[in-house]
């Protein structure tokens, strides 16, 4: 079942990422990294961070997507919950400088005040410079819940804190 999930999300991420307006975040030899990305504009509620930026409605974000269908292919030969999440966050961390980059060589650099994710593997993200908050609209955390359930049919349960709570990264 889980393989035939994948299968089919194959088919349905380039849907995805074109209608989402997504852009693959390029490595110096132009391989695709675990991010992808879209300038989007804050619509929460403020937000001051540990070095002070404050976060307002209609700020300049760039919203960060992890590559699901490329990490669960490289995970699909990794065993253990363990050694799964720890694998996750080295992709992760891996993946970081490329992204400062990105950010710093981006037409708008001036205008993007921060870097904002919603996942269920916020475990060790404050390790790798996120901020975690939680995601205060009920309505939109029942979305994202639903959204994901194929990716947590694919993933284990161990690698998300707690059951399903979404929480808002900003770097």
């Amino acid at each position: 079942m889980k393989s035939h999930l994948l299968s089919m999300w194959n088919v349905l991420d380039p849907l995805y990422f074109r209608f989402t307006r997504l852009q693959y975040v390029m490595d110096q030899n132009k391989k695709k990294t675990l991010f992808r990305v879209r300038l989007t504009r804050y619509k929460g509620k403020p937000v001051i961070l540990q070095d002070g930026t404050e976060i307002n409605k209609n700020d300049v974000l760039l919203k960060i997507h992890l590559h699901n269908v490329k990490m669960l292919h490289e995970l699909k030969q990794v065993n253990g919950d363990i050694k799964r999440g720890v694998y996750v966050y080295h992709m992760i961390k891996r993946s970081l400088p490329i992204l400062d980059s990105y950010v710093r060589l981006h037409w708008k650099a001036n205008e993007i005040k921060g870097i904002i994710g919603i996942t269920t593997l916020y475990r060790g993200a404050e390790r790798l410079g996120f901020e975690i908050f939680p995601i205060s609209n009920p309505y939109y955390m029942l979305y994202k819940k639903w959204t994901f359930v194929p990716i947590n049919s694919r993933l284990s349960p161990t690698l998300c804190v707690g059951e399903q709570k979404w929480k808002y990264l900003y770097v």
